[in-house]
Parts: C-alpha cells; structure tokens; sequence
C-alpha cells in the first residue's frame, strides 16, 4: 500500500499563497494518477485538482486559475500551488493516488483513487 503524507499547509491571509507537497512511499507499482482534495469544515469532500502522468490536468471550477498542479516523477512528489486564497478554500486538503490511469474527467472524482494521505490543514482568513 503506497503512503502518501501531505505537508505545507498553514494559516495564511486572504490573497496569500501556500504550496503544498505530497510524497508518496511504499511505491510497489507506478502511480499513474494523483490529485488533491478537500473538505471544508461541515462539508463533503470535493476534488480539487488532478495530474494523470501523461500530464493532463483538471481543475474545479472554484479553484481554475488561482491553483496549480504538479507532480515530480523523479521524487514521487505531488504539489499543489495555491495563489490568490480566499476564505472558502480554508479545508483539510488530501492528496490521493491510484495505479490506474485516470482520463481528465475522472481525475476529480475520489472512488478513482485508491491511496490517500492523512490531510493537511489550510486556513485562510481575512
């Protein structure tokens, strides 16, 4: 089972940024997917943004143009930089990965993902 930890969260101002990593260990066969998630407090998880490793990309809506993904092959590392924050993006922010190759629209969608990481905290105020 691959193990994923996030880390860089923290508490920022609205209009900051902050860039969060996720390094995956215990890699037994090639990830080929990953992406980020989060739940905001009182609410349901929500897909954020996803990389497969052909280098497609999909972003929520809420978050197209202020986030952006990345993932480093060479160091099994996923990063998510996040500009522009806004109050509503504070949640606990999870990275995910999954063996299987995921296509642009499946790439938010949280049963596509089969290893999660424990989340790391981003609190935006005013």
């Amino acid at each position: 089972q691959v193990q994923l930890v996030e880390s860089g969260g923290g508490s920022v101002q609205a209009g900051g940024s902050l860039r969060l990593s996720c390094t995956a260990s215990k890699i037994t066969r090639t990830i080929y997917s990953w992406a980020w998630f989060r739940q905001p407090p009182g609410k349901e998880r929500e897909g954020v943004a996803g990389i497969n490793v052909h280098g497609r990309t999909h972003y929520a809506e809420s978050v197209k143009g202020r986030y952006t993904i990345s993932q480093d092959s060479d160091k099994d590392t996923l990063y998510l930089q996040m500009n522009n924050l806004k109050p509503e993006d504070t949640a606990v922010y999870y990275c995910a990965a999954d063996v299987g190759l995921r296509s642009e629209r499946w790439l938010l969608q949280a049963n596509m993902f089969g290893s999660w990481g424990q989340g790391t905290q981003v609190t935006v105020s005013l």
